[in-house]
């Protein structure tokens, strides 16, 4: 039964900030890499930012700079932290991991939280 719950999304004008949450369970979380994808309205999803069960963050291009991604694995939430945003930002944003469950491995998903930055 794993679980990712996406929260956090919003209304926000441009230059301003957000923090989106990703509530995890099911699975061993401490262990795999948690990732942020964003699909925006008519567009394909892409991949925003990755942090390992280390620490260690990749971002997109599209946000270096103005977004961090952060874990907690005591609280088993990893977070994206989102300033000076922009129109180009808004999306839907999506929670994702690979997590083995009875021996598969599989990607699963956030239902998705909306982010709108407009003024």
């Amino acid at each position: 039964q794993v679980q990712l719950v996406d929260s956090g999304g919003g209304l926000v004008q441009p230059g301003g900030s957000l923090r989106l949450s990703c509530a995890a369970s099911g699975f061993t979380f401490s262990i795999y890499n948690m990732r942020w994808y964003r699909q925006p309205p008519g567009k394909q999803r892409d991949l925003v930012a990755t942090i390992t069960p280390g620490g260690i963050t990749i971002y997109a291009d599209s946000v270096k700079g103005r977004f961090t991604i952060s874990r907690d694995n005591t609280k088993k939430t990893v977070y994206l932290q989102m300033s000076s945003l922009k129109p180009e930002d808004t999306a839907v944003y999506y929670c994702n991991t690979a997590a083995v469950v009875n021996g598969l491995q599989r990607d699963y998903w956030g239902q998705g939280t909306q982010v709108t930055v407009s003024s």
